[in-house]
């Protein structure tokens, strides 16, 4: 009998500011058999181009950065590819920053006071489909949402380049005119409108033109 074949390593995105935090990892990540380090940055700015480039399995992203943060960048490549998953590495635990991590799309939210084993055992799970964010904190995240002002919370669903992309459609511009105003790839675009579309429950386009002429009063 032939003899099987292993599965494929895991293949992990790091993101860290701090040279040791992110040499740390790698060294921690790469003495695992079923883990595979396929990049690395210091920079929110680029390590959205390289994620999107790479197509990771996941994302590990530091939480702040000097030119951004984990959560922006989660909601970019989210935005460019909803498969890859993304785990928020944080020095920080406040509601703020575990609600902007939910509404990006993360599938864990942990603190770097968290055990080595711990870790390599959360990005095994997150890579399996499995979320680390506590369900009742989703919960709470949701009551948050549902007991705001409406139009508020339809905001508070999307990204800031979401955002401009619903304002752009409620002026009728079409993707082609909004990739061309906002320099991204009419591809791009397109996954963005979906996200809009999904996130705030509409089937059609007119329908989020509607929406949003009257969320941006226009």
């Amino acid at each position: 009998m032939p003899e099987r074949q292993a599965p494929a390593p895991v293949r992990v995105y790091l993101l860290d500011d701090h040279e040791l935090v992110r040499r740390g990892l790698h060294d921690l990540l790469s003495a695992e058999p079923d883990l595979e380090i396929v990049g690395e940055s210091g920079s929110a700015v680029r390590a959205v181009a390289e994620i999107i480039a790479l197509a990771p399995d996941v994302a590990v992203l530091d939480g702040r950065l000097p030119d951004g943060s984990g959560v922006e960048v989660c909601r970019d490549v989210r935005a460019a590819n909803p498969s890859i998953r993304a785990l928020i590495l944080t020095s920080y635990d406040d509601d703020e920053a575990l609600f902007a991590s939910i509404m990006a799309g993360a599938d864990g939210y942990v603190l770097k006071q968290i055990a080595g084993t711990d870790l390599v055992d959360g990005i095994r799970s997150i890579a399996a489909g499995r979320s680390l964010i506590d369900p009742t904190l989703v919960t709470k995240v949701m009551e948050r949402l549902r007991h705001g002002d409406p139009a508020t919370d339809k905001l508070a669903l999307l990204t800031e380049q979401e955002r401009r992309i619903l304002d752009l459609i409620a002026d009728g511009m079409t993707n082609r005119q909004i990739a061309q105003t906002l320099f991204l790839a009419e591809k791009t675009v397109k996954n963005y409108v979906t996200n809009v579309l999904a996130k705030l429950g509409l089937q059609r386009r007119t329908q989020a033109a509607v929406l949003g002429a009257k969320l941006f009063n226009k």
